[in-house]
């Protein structure tokens, strides 16, 4: 037996163990987060596999909300079985309001804690929730609750650079993006189909 193949079926071994050990189902918080582009774009990616089980999905968008984009058309193409709510104004630097981005972050929040109470939706995705965690818009606190509050089948999608730390304690998958090289450090502007 080659070495690959004693390597190949020690780990199928023990891959098999873990699958045949997993016995808990429920629903998950995610976490996307780091510097690194893709965060979102995961999200939505995640989403789109959820409808094409047929589940409803709600996305909650914090921060976004000036730029149509081409995710949001895609997605709404689903009808009912997709709520896609753009909240924000935009990024934190061009409002430059506090008040009126907590306001906003504010009205996002609520609308989401609808989705957070209604089993119907199998994926609740709050995109760039984080950053209004870290500008302080919002209470991880009171986040928090109410994600342990939810449908015990429901996932949740949390995105945004600096999670806190308890969010990412309190979550079962966190993924962090590390941005190695980006177009836009070159002079390169955002392009269809990649950031929008």
């Amino acid at each position: 037996m080659t070495d690959h193949k004693a390597r190949m079926q020690r780990l199928k071994a023990s891959v098999d163990r873990r699958i045949a050990a997993a016995k808990e189902e429920k629903g998950l918080l995610i976490v996307y987060t780091g510097a690194g582009k893709g965060k979102t774009t995961a999200a939505l990616g995640m989403a789109l596999r959820c409808l094409g089980h047929g589940m409803k999905v709600a996305v909650v968008q914090f921060i976004k909300g000036a730029i149509d984009t081409a995710e949001e058309r895609s997605l709404k193409s689903f009808g009912e079985q997709v709520a896609f709510l753009r909240m924000g104004e935009g990024y934190t630097w061009e409002t430059q309001d506090r008040e009126r981005d907590t306001s906003r972050a504010r009205r996002a929040w609520t609308t989401a804690c609808d989705f957070l109470t209604d089993p119907a939706y199998a994926m609740v995705i709050l995109d760039e929730l984080s950053i209004a965690v870290h500008h302080e818009y919002l209470s991880l606190e009171e986040i928090l609750d109410v994600l342990e509050k939810r449908p015990p089948m429901q996932h949740v999608v949390v995105t945004g650079r600096g999670a806190k730390q308890l969010l990412i304690e309190q979550a079962d998958l966190v993924s962090e993006m590390k941005m190695i090289k980006h177009p836009f450090r070159k002079g390169i502007k955002a392009q269809k189909g990649v950031e929008f």
